[in-house]
C-alpha cells in the first residue's frame, strides 16, 4: 500500500490552513493582522488557500504607526488590491491627535499601538486576530499557544493559557475577550523564507540587499530617511545591506549582505545564528522583558 507523506513545508502550510479555518468556523468575527512584512505575506497566502476558490471570508487590519517606511505602505496597499480583500487601517497618528495615545521620548510607538488596537478591536467587535508571530522570533512569543486568550482588558497572562492538545483549539470567548491566533507558530524564519522562495511571493524590496545610505547607532545600521536624519559627529557610508524585519524606520535597523533574490536569501539565513528581531529591532533593546511587558499590555 503507497502512503502519501508530505514533506516539513508542507506540513507546516498544512497545519497554517487547518488553523485558518478551525477560526473561521468557530468564531464570529475574525480579523488578520497585515504589516505588509514577509511573515504577514506568508499568512496572507495561507489564509487564501485555506477558502479558494472564494475570497478570504474576513478583513485585514494593519496598526500604522506613521513611521513605516514608504515602500511597505505601498507594498501592503498593492497587495490587499490583488487579494481583493477590505483594509482596516487603525492609525497611531490620528489616536495621538485625538488624545487617546501620548507619544514616547525615545522616538518609539511601539508601547502605544497597544491602545490603538484594543480600541479597534472594540470598535471593529473582532473577536480573533490572526497575528504573524513565531516562536522562533523572540522568549516572551515562545511561551505563547496557537490560540492566545486575551481578557475584556485586552491583556495576556501567559501563566494562565489553555491546553492545545492534538490541535485542538478553544476559541470560547465571553463578551469583550478575544483570541489572538498564530497561524505561523511552528515555523522558523528560514521556514518563511523557504515557503516565499518556493511559491515566488512578492515581497517589499527593502527585504532584498542593494547599496543603501546607512549611519551606524550602537551597533547597528539605519538607512537614512526622513525619520532617520545623521546628528552632529555622525558619518554616513553607502553599503550593501537588507532588512530582515519590517518595523518602523527609525528603530529598524538593516544588516550588511550581498543576497539580492530569495535563493540566495534562504542561504544566508540557513547559516545565521541570530533572530531578526535581535539582529535589528531597536525597540526590543529596552529590557530583556520588553517583548512580554507589551504582550501583556494587549500587544500583538
Amino acid at each position: 500500500m503507497s502512503r502519501y507523506v508530505l514533506n516539513h513545508l508542507r506540513a507546516l502550510e498544512a497545519e497554517s490552513i487547518h488553523i485558518i479555518r478551525e477560526v473561521a468556523a468557530e468564531m464570529e468575527r475574525p480579523c488578520l493582522l497585515f504589516s505588509g512584512g514577509k511573515d504577514s505575506v506568508v499568512m496572507s497566502v495561507l489564509a487564501q488557500k485555506a477558502f479558494a476558490p472564494a475570497r478570504i471570508p474576513f478583513p485585514f487590519m494593519h496598526v500604522d504607526t506613521g513611521l513605516n517606511f514608504h515602500e511597505v505602505i505601498a507594498f501592503r496597499d498593492w497587495w490587499v488590491e490583488q487579494l481583493e480583500v477590505q483594509l482596516v487601517v487603525a492609525s497611531v497618528p490620528e489616536a495621538i491627535e485625538r488624545g487617546l495615545v501620548q507619544p514616547e521620548p525615545n522616538g518609539s510607538r511601539n508601547r502605544v499601538q497597544t491602545p490603538v488596537l484594543l480600541d479597534a478591536i472594540e470598535q471593529h467587535r473582532f473577536d480573533a486576530l490572526f497575528g504573524g508571530a513565531r516562536r522562533d522570533e523572540e522568549k516572551a512569543r515562545a511561551k505563547e499557544r496557537v490560540f492566545s486568550f486575551r481578557d475584556d482588558f485586552g491583556q495576556w497572562d501567559p501563566k494562565n493559557q489553555r491546553p492545545e492538545l492534538w490541535n485542538l483549539y478553544n476559541g470560547r470567548v465571553n463578551m469583550g475577550e478575544s483570541i489572538r491566533v498564530f497561524p505561523l507558530s511552528n515555523w522558523t524564519e528560514l521556514d518563511t523564507w523557504t515557503y516565499i522562495a518556493e511559491e515566488d511571493l512578492p515581497l517589499p524590496n527593502l527585504y532584498f540587499a542593494r547599496e543603501r545610505e546607512v549611519v551606524r547607532r550602537q551597533g547597528m545600521l539605519y538607512a537614512v530617511n526622513e525619520f532617520v536624519v545623521p546628528t552632529e559627529g555622525e558619518k554616513t557610508q553607502r553599503l550593501s545591506v537588507r532588512y530582515r524585519t519590517m518595523g518602523d524606520a527609525n528603530l529598524t535597523g538593516a544588516v550588511e549582505s550581498l543576497a539580492d533574490t530569495k535563493e540566495a536569501i534562504v542561504a544566508e539565513i540557513a547559516a545565521a545564528r541570530l533572530t531578526e528581531r535581535g539582529a535589528t529591532r531597536g525597540d526590543d533593546r529596552v529590557s530583556e522583558a520588553a517583548m512580554e511587558d507589551r504582550k501583556k499590555e494587549g500587544y500583538f
